[in-house]
């Protein structure tokens, strides 16, 4: 009897463990893409679109791809290494988290305003509510579950949720819009046009800046790390890529198909909602609507988001933060980001791209620094051999990351003049 008992006890034990596990994969997985996916995605997609027609889809390809490298590179390397991004970085090179530290957290404190912003213009096109109310309700919605005693259970659950409802939604205006999808397939791998600009930018928004490590920092939380996890942890991260290609794809279809039907979306007055305007076209007021429920799942992942990624690199200047440090901070960024909001007159959709371009600049800092160590700092990986092939792959994007930021960092900084 007494075996039996012990032997049922470490069934159940095990069964813990795999839904643990599974939790947790999850909660990275979706953390990652719904972050790559938030307004700054959406608004983007929306100005590219309209700028460079089914063309942009190229872009797309390119952003996927480069997502696949640096997330496999990322999250293999804090999975094995077993530490945050800055402790990586200041053992490979000296100083070079703190500097990764502040650029992230600055990126991310920019990002999280037009995140606010989107929920703010979500709202507004929901329930016609003032951009400046719905923002700070959003903010306080976002607040509210870093406050409760069941934190990371409640953040893990919102962004399922949003998960779902953007799909869904999304899914929607894409059929009802109609877009010429043998042209979006075709001009996918090849373009009429390519802008190093646009790439940069897409890049920046999907997978710069604070976005690179919000996965990988969720599995370092959950304890998905070391060797033994190496497997799950490649397919929770190829599984989030995979889904912000989809959403990403979609997205693109749903405003091509407004774009190719010849109605003319406004980009250059005051405060424009180019997103808004074509789920409009696509489907009236239940469209814009419809475009509301979008924006807005995606501002409170996105809020979410960067939040919890940037107050995680704070431990650079504090390694030993408590579970409750991190919240009260993740709070108070929420907050100063909203007051911020508030008094900045910036059109949110406008803030969004810029920041975007600009996490397009902050993005080869950090693959930089990665795949230093990867390649030169074998203490850091417990004995683990780095797969050559994926170090070729994180090299060469590397690369690619620079000449692209060096291409477009003029065209960047003069959107400030």
């Amino acid at each position: 009897m007494e075996k039996q008992t012990l032997a049922d006890s470490a069934q159940t034990d095990a069964a813990k463990r795999k839904k643990n596990q599974r939790t947790a994969l999850l909660s990275a997985m979706f953390l990652m893409s719904m972050s790559a996916v938030g307004p700054g995605f959406i608004t983007q997609t929306a100005n590219f679109t309209v700028k460079l027609g089914a063309a942009f889809a190229f872009a797309i390809l390119i952003s996927i791809l480069i997502d696949f490298v640096v997330q496999a590179n990322i999250w293999r390397i804090v999975t094995i290494t077993r530490m945050r991004a800055p402790a990586i970085a200041n053992a490979a090179i000296p100083g070079s988290g703190y500097l990764l530290a502040v650029l992230v957290i600055i990126g991310g404190l920019f990002f999280n305003i037009g995140n606010i912003g989107g929920a703010g213009l979500g709202f507004n096109a929901m329930i016609d509510l003032d951009p400046k109310i719905g923002g700070a309700i959003g903010a306080l919605a976002a607040i509210g579950i870093f406050v409760s005693r069941r934190a990371g259970i409640a953040m893990d659950r919102v962004v399922f949720v949003a998960a779902f409802v953007k799909l869904a939604l999304i899914l929607y205006a894409a059929i009802v819009s109609g877009p010429p999808v043998a042209e979006a397939f075709r001009q996918t791998f090849l373009p009429d046009t390519m802008d190093f600009l646009t790439i940069t930018t897409i890049v920046g928004g999907t997978v710069g800046g604070y976005i690179t490590y919000a996965g990988a920092h969720r599995l370092l939380d959950k304890g998905m790390v070391g060797v033994e996890n190496i497997g799950a942890v490649n397919r929770a991260a190829f599984s989030g890529i995979a889904i912000t290609g989809v959403l990403r794809y979609i997205l693109f279809l749903a405003i091509l198909g407004v774009v190719a039907s010849g109605v003319v979306i406004d980009l250059s007055s005051q405060g424009a909602n180019p997103a808004g305007q074509a789920f409009r076209a696509a489907s009236g007021d239940i469209g814009f609507r419809i475009f509301g429920a979008v924006f807005l799942a995606s501002a409170l992942t996105s809020i979410i988001g960067a939040a919890y990624t940037s107050v995680s690199f704070l431990t650079a200047f504090k390694p030993n933060m408590s579970d409750r440090q991190r919240n009260l901070s993740t709070v108070g960024f929420i907050a100063f980001s909203l007051v911020c909001y508030l008094l900045i007159t910036t059109p949110p959709a406008a803030m969004l791209v810029f920041v975007g371009g600009l996490n397009g600049l902050v993005l080869p800092i950090g693959l930089s620094i990665f795949m230093y160590a990867a390649w030169k700092r074998a203490d850091l990986m417990h004995g683990y051999h780095y797969p050559r092939w994926l170090l070729i792959l994180g090299v060469l994007t590397c690369v690619l990351t620079w000449y692209m930021a060096y291409k477009s960092v003029g065209a960047i900084f003069s959107l400030l003049g």
